[in-house]
């Protein structure tokens, strides 16, 4: 598949907003749990979640750019019942709407903050698991269809969010540190194991579609000489990336690097040293390197029709 920038930065931006705001109801059903968790103050919560509702406000403005008409996104959840777009379409705003409704309860000290962070948070994992079920239903991409899929959508977006919650709290609470490293650590391990075992499956995945079925002729020997067409068109644009096999293999081990390897160890070098810089620098690296991990995603992902289109005179 062709990569949309506006679709990967979609679902990072609000992978990360998640997974911060998750970070924030954490602490505070900590607390309300008495695990003797750090009890930071309400201005914590309130730019925390000003933080995540800038990040999802961000993808959504960013998604904008890969609408045709964008005056009709509207339209696009009148098929809750049966697409899991729309029902992304329909979580994402309440998600957003929970979380400045989050940080207006503990702006104004109300009580209920507890009970909007619980809303908020099963809207943060259904929007993970929209989000994931938009690609791991197309049954003909094998490469996304898994239920791989969602679990990395859900760890890697609970990793970024987590990794920024750490450098949030070294500058706003500082007793709230050395937790939230140790849980984005965790999850970013976690997320290696997730990922990697994606990419073993899908380097096992044999084609079920050849060049007979692509084009209807089911003689044993075809050449094929061209693409059929005299130039461009749709479908090799949108179906086909036009990078070689050595620029995708670059890829995969450069967000391997930066989104999952160098972060555990600038966390663990910014929770050793007390270091903000080196945590706000542990969230950029992984940040880029997701965005190199969600083009490959989307590059990754072998169309049928490539076997005829891809080909070239």
């Amino acid at each position: 598949m062709n990569p949309a920038f506006s679709v990967i930065l979609l679902t990072t931006l609000t992978g990360a907003a998640q997974g911060l705001f998750l970070a924030l109801f954490g602490c505070e059903l900590a607390h309300a749990l008495n695990l003797s968790a750090p009890t930071p103050g309400h201005d914590f919560y309130v730019v925390g979640a000003l933080i995540s509702l800038a990040l999802s406000g961000a993808g959504v403005i960013a998604s904008f750019f890969h609408l045709g008409r964008p005056e009709r996104a509207w339209r696009s959840a009148a098929m809750w019942r049966t697409s899991w777009l729309s029902r992304e379409v329909i979580v994402l705003p309440a998600f957003m709407a929970t979380t400045a409704l989050y940080g207006l309860s503990h702006a104004m000290d109300w009580p209920q903050t507890l009970a909007t962070g619980a809303v908020g948070a099963v809207l943060a994992l259904a929007l993970f698991v929209c989000t994931g079920m938009i690609y791991a239903c197309l049954k003909f991409l094998q490469e996304w269809a898994s239920p791989l899929t969602v679990v990395n959508y859900l760890v890697l977006g609970c990793a970024s969010g987590l990794t920024l919650a750490s450098a949030y709290a070294a500058l706003s609470a500082a007793e709230l540190m050395t937790m939230m490293t140790s849980l984005a650590i965790a999850l970013t391990l976690l997320g290696l194991a997730t990922r990697s075992a994606s990419l073993l499956r899908n380097a096992r995945l044999r084609p079920r579609s050849s060049l007979q079925t692509a084009i209807g002729i089911h003689h044993p020997r075809i050449a094929q000489r061209s693409q059929g067409l005299m130039g461009g068109s749709f479908n090799t644009r949108e179906f086909f990336h036009h990078r070689t096999l050595q620029f995708l293999r670059s890829v995969k081990w450069t967000f391997l690097l930066l989104a999952f390897v160098l972060p555990v160890l600038l966390l663990a070098a910014g929770a050793a040293t007390a270091s903000t810089p080196l945590l706000w620098l542990a969230f950029a690296v992984q940040y880029t390197g997701l965005l190199a991990e969600r083009w490959y995603f989307f590059a990754q992902a072998n169309h049928p029709q490539n076997l005829y289109y891809q080909t070239i005179s």
